[in-house]
C-alpha cells in the first residue's frame, strides 16, 4: 500500500441522522462521538434499527447527516461525494457485474479513474495474487462459490488502495462454516494491508473475533466501546452484558459501599466478593451477572427442593464439545456451560447438583438498568 493508505483516522462528533422532516421524527442516530485510529478494526454491533448501518452510510456518503461533523484525517467528509472520498465498501449482496470477468470486476473502479493499462494490469494482478484468485481471474461471478465471490467484492475494494475500508454486513449470506472462514482471511489481510476497518454486524462471534473494538448501539446511541474482553466480560449496561453472548442475571444483596471497583453481596445463598459497575452504590438495587462458562457444577446431590446453592436441572443441550444446562434455583435460572465433558458425567433433567460461582468472574450491576432496558423493548 502506499504511504497515504497508511492514514485513515476517522472522527464523528455528534453525528445524527434523522429520517423525515418532522423534529419528533425518531432519530436513527442520535448524535454520536467516536474516534477511529489509523488502521483500526472497529465493529458496529446492535439489533436491527440500533443505526448502525445508518452511521456507515453516513461514513460512506451514501446518507446526509441531519447534523454533526464526519472527518477523515482532520479534513471534513460532509460535502464530499461518495465516488470522491478514499473509501471503499464491501456489500453484503457483493454487488458482482455478472457479464464481466472476475479480472474486470476488480479492474472497474481503476478503469473510471482512467489508470493506465499496464499499471491496472500490474495494480490488479497483485490483488488477485493477494486474495487467491488468480486461477479464476477469467471467470464469471455465477461460475464462483459464495466464499470466491465475496473475496471477488473484497479484491475490488482492496485495488482502490482506500484509507478506510467498509463492510455492510458482507457475511451474512455465507454458510457458517464459511463464515469462519472468510472473516480470518478478512482479519488478516486487514493486519496485513493496515487500513482502517469499519464493520457492520448483528452477529457477536464476528465482533469478537474480528474487532480491536466493539462499539455496541442501540436505538441510536452508542452503549459501549471497548475491546472484546472488556465488552464481555465487563459491559457497561444489562442491555450490553444481554446483547453480547449469554448471561443470566441474579438477584444479589449489596452489603456494603462498595471499594476500589469491588462490592460485598451475597448471592446463591453465599456471600462473596465480586467486581462491579462503577453506578453501583449501597442504595441500588443490583443484579449480578454470570456468564455461562463461570459457573462451577459440582457434585450431584439428593434434594427435595432448590435452596441455597442447590439447583435442579432443566435442561441439557449436547453441542459435542460442550454441555449446555438451564439450572433452576430460588434466586432465578442459571445458564451453565461445561466444556468437554464425559459422558458419565453429564446431568440428566431433574439431577439436583451444586452451584457455585467464581468470585473474579461475576459483575454487578445497576438493577434499574435492567428494569429501564424492559421497558423500552
Amino acid at each position: 500500500m502506499d504511504p497515504e493508505a497508511a492514514l485513515g483516522r476517522i472522527t464523528l462528533r455528534k453525528l445524527t441522522k434523522r429520517y423525515g422532516a418532522k423534529a419528533d421524527d425518531p432519530l436513527a442516530v442520535d448524535s454520536i462521538d467516536l474516534e477511529i485510529e489509523p488502521g483500526e478494526f472497529i465493529t458496529l454491533l446492535g439489533p436491527s434499527g440500533c443505526g448502525k448501518t445508518s452511521t456507515l452510510r453516513m461514513i460512506a456518503g451514501f446518507e446526509e447527516p441531519t447534523s454533526g461533523e464526519l472527518e477523515l484525517d482532520g479534513a471534513d467528509m460532509i460535502r464530499v461525494a461518495p465516488n470522491q472520498r478514499p473509501m471503499s465498501m464491501v456489500f453484503q449482496s457483493y454487488a458482482l457485474f455478472p457479464h464481466l470477468s472476475v479480472r474486470e470486476n476488480v479492474s472497474y473502479g481503476l478503469k473510471l479513474k482512467k489508470m493506465p493499462a499496464a499499471r491496472m494490469r500490474e495494480e490488479v494482478d497483485t490483488v488477485l495474487t493477494i486474495m487467491n484468485l488468480m486461477n479464476f481471474a477469467d471467470r464469471a461471478p455465477h461460475q464462483l462459490s459464495g466464499g470466491q465471490q465475496q473475496r471477488v467484492a473484497l479484491a475490488r475494494a482492496l485495488v482502490m488502495r482506500p484509507k478506510v475500508l467498509l463492510f455492510d454486513e458482507p457475511l451474512s449470506n455465507l454458510d457458517a462454516k464459511l463464515r469462519v472462514l472468510m472473516r480470518n482471511e478478512i482479519r488478516r489481510l486487514q493486519r496485513r494491508l493496515g487500513i482502517t476497518s469499519i464493520f457492520v454486524t448483528h452477529d457477536q462471534d464476528e465482533a469478537m473475533t474480528l474487532s480491536d473494538r466493539i462499539v455496541v448501539m442501540n436505538r441510536g446511541r452508542i452503549e459501549q466501546v471497548d475491546v472484546p474482553d472488556t465488552v464481555y466480560r465487563r459491559p457497561e449496561s444489562v442491555f450490553v452484558a444481554d446483547f453480547i453472548g449469554r448471561a443470566t442475571f441474579l438477584d444479589a444483596t449489596l452489603l456494603a459501599e462498595p471499594s476500589n471497583g469491588r462490592a460485598r453481596v451475597v448471592a446463591l445463598g453465599r456471600e462473596f466478593e465480586t467486581d462491579c459497575q462503577d453506578g453501583v452504590t449501597i442504595d441500588t438495587e443490583v443484579l449480578l451477572m454470570i456468564r455461562p462458562e463461570s459457573v462451577r457444577l459440582s457434585e450431584r446431590v439428593d434434594a427435595a427442593d432448590v435452596h441455597g446453592d442447590i439447583g435442579r436441572v432443566l435442561n441439557a443441550i449436547f453441542h459435542g464439545d460442550s454441555v449446555e444446562y438451564e439450572i433452576e434455583t430460588d434466586t432465578g435460572t442459571i445458564v451453565a456451560q461445561v466444556s468437554d465433558p464425559s459422558v458419565e458425567d453429564i446431568l440428566r433433567p431433574m439431577d439436583c447438583v451444586r452451584v457455585s460461582i467464581a468470585p473474579d468472574r461475576g459483575w454487578l450491576l445497576p438493577k434499574t438498568d435492567y428494569e429501564e432496558d424492559a421497558a423500552r423493548h
